[in-house]
């Protein structure tokens, strides 16, 4: 619309004047009667100093070798100036990694098998006992007691439990060797969290010598023991529960 405007009283008045009453800049108006020329695609220039497609190989070559294959760009750069050779700056290793997408960790980093999902199943009481340690509150703040509870998965009957003032890997093999004893029958699986005492040696080997098969959660995987984490919360929650002085 500003263009039509201009147009239509262009010839009568002066550019400046035209310009003013239109509200269109004098420098578009120049800039529309002489546009550029259009620019054709821009050739990128190499740099004189730039290293050739064999000198790049050679370099990625050395930095892959045995004796660089886990040391960074700057370390391989300085122990190759040490030895009076000079390929390229630290920066050109970088971008050399970086192109073949080796610009990361290039130590050999440790790898571990990925946990599988334990799966517990009971078709009868005394098949699959499962266990936890969680703390209690004492009689006045800052007194906590840690209570062990062992549970059969098939009737969530507690068949063993106990309150301690400390945790113990000794406390908690005897409370397995007794409530199996109790119960007059060795279970199948006996299940329990990555603890200090569930994977202590103490209790590890009384499964053993028990032939009972040991089942633990995934790590920080608090859900794979849920029948114990479900009844420490049902416990907890109670309206009768004493609460912290």
């Amino acid at each position: 619309m500003a263009d039509d405007a201009f147009t239509g009283i262009e010839g009568e008045l002066d550019i400046t004047a035209a310009c003013r009453l239109t509200g269109r800049s004098r420098a578009t108006h120049y800039r529309r009667l002489r546009p550029a020329p259009p620019r054709g695609p821009r050739k990128r220039q190499v740099q004189p100093s730039a290293l050739t497609a064999e000198e790049r190989a050679a370099v990625l070559d050395l930095m892959n070798s045995v004796e660089y294959a886990e040391l960074p760009p700057a370390q391989i750069w300085a122990r190759e100036l040490d030895a009076g050779r000079y390929h390229c700056s630290v920066s050109t290793m970088y971008r050399i990694l970086r192109e073949k997408g080796q610009s990361g960790e290039r130590r050999r980093q440790a790898t571990h098998p990925a946990k599988s999902v334990p799966e517990l199943v009971a078709t009868g009481p005394s098949q699959v006992f499962t266990w936890d340690i969680t703390k209690a509150a004492g009689p006045v703040k800052g007194v906590w007691y840690h209570a062990y509870v062992i549970l059969d998965i098939f009737s969530r009957y507690i068949v063993g439990h106990t309150v301690e003032r400390a945790e113990s890997a000794a406390r908690a093999e005897e409370l397995i060797r007794e409530t199996i004893a109790r119960n007059g029958i060795v279970p199948q699986t006996v299940h329990a969290d990555r603890g200090t005492s569930m994977t202590s040696k103490k209790v590890s080997q009384l499964l053993i010598d028990l032939g009972v098969t040991r089942s633990h959660s995934r790590p920080k995987t608090s859900n794979d023991n849920p029948y114990s984490e479900a009844q420490f919360k049902t416990t907890k929650y109670m309206s009768d529960y004493p609460n912290a002085a």
